[in-house]
């Protein structure tokens, strides 16, 4: 019996947030006394007897004709298909935008009980327990899993990549899919920080008045190697693209730190940062309510207060 971690990759680098699942998933492996192991589903430039170096003893690399990994009933059936392989009884996934659709499906086709954005190794001091954030962030539940297989989604930087030495043995399996859906093209935005992956983001809201006037978020963010974000406001009125959008209806986001400029702060937008690590508010007005939830504030003009900060941040050095 084993514990299988489905590891995502992006231009054939394992993604961040695949490795904080591997690291939560070894922990794990070894709290239940089982071996961990990893899933990677088609080609990939990295050497993946490097994942031994986050405790992997393992990686079974999944191979067929006619694979697209953004198929997520394909990626279900082979995902189901290495859990048959080798035996195992927990499933780990990152909470990420593709996972949310697989884990699911392979939760029915395994009958397995599933538990979304995990923010903790579950207690097993009776049963197993685990927890996870609900009501927006606003509070944390326990839910047990009863059944014998069972599947966890983690949160993103919601667990530490842990490092050891180690090399893993890399598995072939060959994997025979019906075809799925049929992909024609592939946009992906390039030269900027995936917000999924950013540890940083620098946002910007309604109070920069203009896309014109977003050069101080993007300065700051390219000298702070952040990922750039906005608001639904900011998004619904073409100032900024749409899959810069975090918030409740957007992107939600758990970054080290979240930095806020012109940002009232609304319900429906903490929802989507509230788990950021710092959150850091510049904003004019004493009364928004993103003062409440900010670890640090600056009550200002964006473009009194942002050209001083850029320019500290010049004198600091790279960072």
């Amino acid at each position: 019996m084993s514990v299988l971690i489905f590891a995502e990759h992006s231009d054939g680098t394992i993604k961040k947030s695949s490795l904080e699942a591997i690291s939560y998933g070894v922990a794990l492996a070894s709290k239940m006394g089982l071996e961990a192991h990893a899933l990677v589903v088609g080609e990939t430039a990295s050497d993946l007897s490097e994942l031994g170096a986050y405790g992997i003893s393992k990686v079974v690399q999944a191979k067929g004709t006619g694979l697209v990994l953004s198929d997520t009933q394909q990626m279900a059936a082979v995902v189901t298909e290495a859990v048959n392989h080798k035996d195992a009884t927990l499933v780990i996934f990152s909470n990420t935008l593709g996972a949310r659709g697989i884990a699911p499906r392979v939760s029915v086709r395994l009958k397995a009980g599933l538990v979304t954005g995990a923010v903790g190794l579950p207690d097993t001091s009776n049963g197993f327990v685990v927890q996870k954030n609900v009501f927006s962030g606003k509070a944390l539940t326990a839910i047990r899993i009863l059944t014998d297989k069972k599947i966890i989604t983690i949160s993103p930087n919601s667990f530490p990549i842990t490092k050891v030495t180690g090399s893993a043995m890399v598995e072939q399996l060959n994997i025979q899919t019906s075809a799925g859906i049929r992909i024609k093209a592939v946009n992906k935005a390039t030269g900027m920080i995936p917000l999924a992956e950013a540890e940083k983001v620098i946002s910007g809201g309604r109070g920069l008045k203009g896309p014109e006037n977003w050069g101080l978020v993007e300065e700051l963010a390219k000298l702070t190697g952040s990922a750039t974000a906005c608001s639904r406001a900011v998004a619904d009125a073409h100032w900024r693209p749409h899959h810069e959008h975090v918030g409740q209806t957007g992107l939600a986001i758990a970054p080290n730190l979240y930095f806020a400029i012109g940002i009232s702060g609304a319900i429906q937008h903490l929802a989507g940062v509230n788990r950021s690590k710092t959150i850091v508010v510049i904003n004019k007005d004493p009364e928004a309510p993103f003062f409440k939830a900010a670890d640090y504030g600056i009550v200002g003009d964006a473009f009194e207060v942002m050209p001083k900060i850029i320019d500290a941040v010049k004198a600091l050095g790279p960072l």
